[in-house]
């Protein structure tokens, strides 16, 4: 059985524990998850915890309940809230009916009370779940219709009808795992024939896809369309030099459907391309292809770069050559970059490449670095500086000479923008945090959102932060240097424990008291005896 989940919410322990004793939560279909003795506290739990109700106390240290619930409204709305206090007060109650808080109840809680209260909110409750299964059954619908809008969305792409942002979104949305490092793409066309009149068009595409698909599937990644009585392949290339086996599968493809079909078979295939994005042009290339069927024999692949002359084969490209300079980019020295383009460019100069495999080559390079660029937080202005056109600007360089500086000077560029990113670090701000803290833990209004206005950061992406770098959170990090303060004053000063309470940032001298003996173990005033009697 499924059970609602609750959070309570109280400075003091003794009513916490209290409220979930005297109810029987599973037999009212709840179980408590969480509880809490702060706002601050309560609201880092409930992110974590997402609790269906929450009920909280209102005078509380730190954060009131009210403004608790505030925010536990911009961030769980769905959240169930009870109010309970000690004072019957009208205001407090408007201001709980202004939160659409479930219920206000005074203190002391009537378990019976309470128990009615949990059993009218588990009623809303219901209904809610059974408005949210009306809608799961409307994405069921939805997901049935995720093959059709897949199509529609790869057919899209390849026109190049979207930009990178609009196919990620897409991407994201139709749950489709398209994050290959390079891509080709293939058009896979069967021919006519008067003997095999009695087959449609689209019933030969559909044969077709079925083959496309089980040659494919054994071999790499892809994804296939019928389109307008052919068949689109999408192949996903883990590195450039698996090309040449995209190549052959298509060719294998031809031969084994003409025989099948009965009709011949061509595929025309486009380059490789190193983004989503790109394979628009990859499509186009392939059409391009595929128009010298008419001067070639039948059932084969009909690559771009066949048709076009002065092509050679393909070069081996080396993977560590393009890691090591990544890698140099990052964390080297400008000597040690320059020493691996060196590396690069002599090996270029002792190939026989032409200029489609320079081209190629320096595509893989350039798509490694972008994706390090993407991988730190660089501006728009900075990736638009690094954007670059490969087959236009290597093609207007008139030497491999021209071809290094043009290298050298997007890598020097890049590793500049990372060093200078990299003074912005977490780390910094971190400490920007803790010296803001060491300097004002004596208001007594400090807190999560002050320090996080103060440095200009949300208040959830901080508080992730600044316990990764401490190990604990903002309000026992902030408790903690004012304990420590007051043990120096206690020890050093002759000052009343309510006016070292001030000092350290603590209106209530009793509460106070209490955080010191829960952090020591005995109260302010013992603590001070007991180091006079040590003297």
């Amino acid at each position: 059985m499924n059970y609602y989940k609750v959070m309570l919410v109280d400075d003091e322990d003794e009513v916490r524990q209290a409220i979930e004793r005297r109810v029987n939560w599973e037999e009212i279909g709840f179980e408590v998850v969480a509880s809490a003795e702060n706002g601050e506290e309560a609201l880092e739990k409930a992110e974590k915890f997402q609790p269906d109700v929450v009920m909280s106390d209102i005078h509380m240290p730190f954060m009131d309940g009210l403004t608790f619930c505030k925010k536990l409204k911009n961030i769980l709305p769905g959240t169930k809230i009870i109010i309970f206090s000690g004072y019957d007060e009208f205001e407090y109650a408007k201001e709980a009916i202004r939160l659409e808080a479930e219920e206000y109840i005074l203190k002391p809680i009537d378990a019976e009370e309470l128990k009615k209260v949990f059993l009218k909110i588990k009623g809303r409750l219901d209904e809610e779940f059974d408005r949210r299964r009306n809608i799961e059954t409307l994405e069921k619908y939805y997901k049935e219709s995720l093959p059709i809008l897949r199509e529609q969305l790869l057919i899209g792409i390849l026109e190049g009808r979207f930009n990178e942002a609009a196919i990620a979104n897409y991407i994201n949305e139709y749950g489709l795992n398209l994050n290959s490092a390079f891509y080709a793409v293939s058009i896979i066309e069967p021919g006519k024939s008067a003997s095999d009149s009695n087959m449609t068009s689209q019933i030969m595409a559909v044969s077709l896809k079925q083959i496309v698909d089980e040659q494919f599937k054994k071999a790499m990644g892809h994804f296939s369309i019928n389109y307008l009585g052919r068949v689109i392949v999408i192949g996903e290339l883990k590195k450039t030099d698996e090309y040449a086996k995209f190549v052959e599968i298509n060719d294998q493809i031809c031969k084994l459907s003409s025989k099948v079909l009965g009709v011949p078979v061509f595929a025309g295939i486009g380059k490789v391309v190193g983004f989503l994005k790109d394979t628009s042009v990859s499509f186009m290339e392939a059409e391009d292809a595929l128009s010298y069927r008419i001067i070639l024999d039948e059932n084969q692949a009909i690559l771009i770069q066949d048709v076009e002359p002065g092509f050679s084969k393909y070069v081996e490209f080396g993977e560590n050559d393009i890691s090591e300079l990544l890698k140099n980019i990052k964390i080297g020295t400008r000597e040690e970059l320059s020493t691996t383009i060196d590396l690069i460019i002599n090996k270029l100069k002792k190939s026989t490449s032409t200029i489609h495999h320079i081209q190629l080559y320096f595509m893989e390079i350039y798509v490694g670095i972008m994706r390090l660029a993407r991988s730190y937080e660089l501006s728009d202005e900075q990736l638009n500086e690094l954007d670059r056109d490969i087959y236009a600007e290597t093609r207007n360089l008139n030497s491999i000479d021209e071809l290094k500086e043009w290298l050298s000077n997007i890598c020097l560029q890049l590793r500049g923008y990372i060093r200078k990113e990299r003074q912005d670090s977490t780390k910094l701000l971190v400490e920007k945090a803790k010296e803001y803290i060491g300097e004002n833990y004596a208001n007594s209004e400090l807190s999560l959102d002050i320090v996080c206005s103060h440095l200009s950061v949300s208040p959830t992406y901080f508080s992730s932060l600044f316990k990764k770098d401490t190990g604990v959170s903002f309000v026992t990090y902030i408790t903690n240097i004012r304990m420590e303060q007051a043990v120096h004053l206690l020890e050093s000063t002759t000052e009343k424990s309510y006016i070292i309470a001030g000092m350290v940032g603590y209106d209530d001298p009793n509460y106070f008291s209490y955080v010191f003996k829960k952090a020591y173990g005995i109260s302010p005033s013992k603590y001070r005896n007991k180091q006079d009697n040590s003297i």
